[in-house]
């Protein structure tokens, strides 16, 4: 049942003049790549770095509206858990004076960067009980309040445009009605028992222009605030890697400068990747990853001559605690789980569906009952321009489900926000087997009370911005 909700901050005084509200906006970036040998997060095998690709960074983007502020941080990382929140946004307002509860950290979700320590029991076999790891994550709440803290020194005049551009033939499912009647889950390319993709995919590109207030010249762009739904896993091996919103930042820096910052937020791609099942080429490399950023940056590109200004209205906050139930297992479960992993530690392969089928029976009976209890955050500027934070790998459904019922023009679904609980299914995927919601920590119809808490919580806010 949904337990809270609270809303934050004045709604601030109506001017007496017919003159718009001034907004500002800061930006900044810490660099937040780890060591060489970190173990890294994203498979059921222990990976340790031995290069780098391209660095990783903690972006942070702050909002000021008639002296009510709230900060946006995207973390080139796999995911956040609920402790490096907490103690980041303890640091920023600190800092900055800006309230943790205005404060939305999620990650990009890529592959190819460091395992957390304390992220579950795979994650910690997989050398997130290491000290490289502990220490990086340790020091990572510091690095992220610092890209706040910048990002607040440099607080500037600045005007703000949205738009939804689209871009079709990028994201997929990767769920497939198979011809003997399963669901299968990546069933590979060229596949000729693939009859259909089992859902759908989410093609819109959310984009926030930030502009100084000398307006006209992409030069001038301060940043690009980008929400599109697909999984970042095209490097894999051993080199530390931004993934594809890497390579998006660095496109949409070729054009707008070096300082341009791109705050590229994923959407709900729990069962979305860039695997084209109908195209023989190989797509897992660190060059698929530039293909996929060259094409969304045209996406980008051409969604801009559709920017429309943004009115600037009260800034607020708010969020919404959901206690998510856990799904059922059994002590004969949880004792052939310790058996399994036991025997097959870091062997995947053959195994995989038996290491992810051990790993959740294990991390849900170590919670000895007690349900997931989450937060569904909101940010919303005026009556247009709202973000709201879900809290592990969501279906593409619910977050469809999510921008549909939004009151808001422009509705940024940012999922791995503030905490992940991991795979967060629709309902009836449940239903349907394979990896994801044999995965899932959370019992069905989380996702739908997820996507229920969200919408309320968007209602309230675009209620409150008059």
């Amino acid at each position: 049942m949904i337990a809270t909700f609270r809303i934050l901050g004045a709604l601030g005084f109506l001017a007496l003049c017919c003159c718009a509200a001034e907004v500002r906006v800061g930006v900044a970036s810490v660099d937040i790549t780890p060591p060489l040998g970190v173990p890294m997060a994203g498979y059921y095998h222990e990976r340790g770095a031995d290069g780098v690709l391209d660095p990783l960074f903690s972006k942070a983007m702050v909002i000021d509206s008639e002296g009510q502020r709230a900060a946006l941080v995207v973390l080139d990382i796999i995911s956040i858990n609920r402790t490096v929140t907490d103690q980041a946004r303890a640091a920023i307002e600190k800092a900055t004076g800006i309230q943790g509860d205005r404060v939305m950290i999620s990650a990009t979700h890529a592959h190819t960067g460091p395992e957390l320590a304390n992220r579950g029991r795979r994650g910690n076999e997989m050398g997130g009980q290491s000290q490289l790891a502990i220490g990086y994550t340790e020091a990572l709440p510091g690095k992220i309040a610092e890209s706040v803290r910048l990002a607040a020194e440099r607080l500037q005049s600045a005007r703000l445009s949205a738009t939804k551009g689209r871009c079709e033939d990028l994201t997929f499912n990767r769920r497939f009605f198979m011809r003997e009647g399963t669901v299968g889950w990546n069933p590979g390319k060229v596949n000729p028992n693939i009859v259909m993709p089992a859902g759908p995919n989410d093609p819109e590109v959310g984009v926030l222009y930030v502009e100084t207030a000398q307006a006209g010249d992409p030069r001038q762009c301060l940043a690009t605030y980008v929400n599109f739904a697909m999984h970042p896993d095209t490097c894999g091996g051993s080199k530390i890697s931004a993934d594809w919103p890497g390579a998006l930042s660095r496109v949409l820096a070729g054009y707008h400068g070096t300082n341009h910052i791109a705050l590229v937020a994923n959407g709900t791609c729990g069962n979305l990747n860039h695997l084209d099942v109908s195209w023989a080429w190989p797509q897992n490399t660190a060059a698929e990853g530039n293909r996929i950023g060259t094409i969304l940056g045209a996406a980008v590109f051409q969604a801009y001559k559709d920017l429309k200004p943004l009115a600037v209205g009260h800034l607020r906050a708010s969020f919404a605690m959901v206690d998510l139930d856990l799904p059922a297992v059994t002590p004969t479960q949880v004792e052939e789980a310790k058996q399994i992993l036991a025997a097959t530690k870091n062997d995947a392969g053959p195994n995989f569906m038996k290491l992810v089928r051990s790993y959740r029976a294990l991390d849900i009976a170590d919670r000895e009952g007690k349900p997931h209890r989450v937060e569904v955050q909101g940010i919303a500027l005026g009556q247009d321009l709202a973000w709201i934070s879900l809290p592990g790998e969501v279906f593409v459904e619910l977050g469809l489900a999510i921008k549909k019922r939004s009151p808001f023009p422009y509705t940024f679904v940012v999922e791995l926000a503030n905490e992940n609980i991991g795979y967060i299914p629709d309902r009836r995927s449940y239903a349907e087997g394979n990896y994801e919601p044999e995965s899932a920590r959370c019992a069905p119809g989380s996702g739908e009370r997820l996507v229920e808490a969200a919408c309320d919580l968007l209602t309230r806010l675009h209620t409150t911005a008059k």
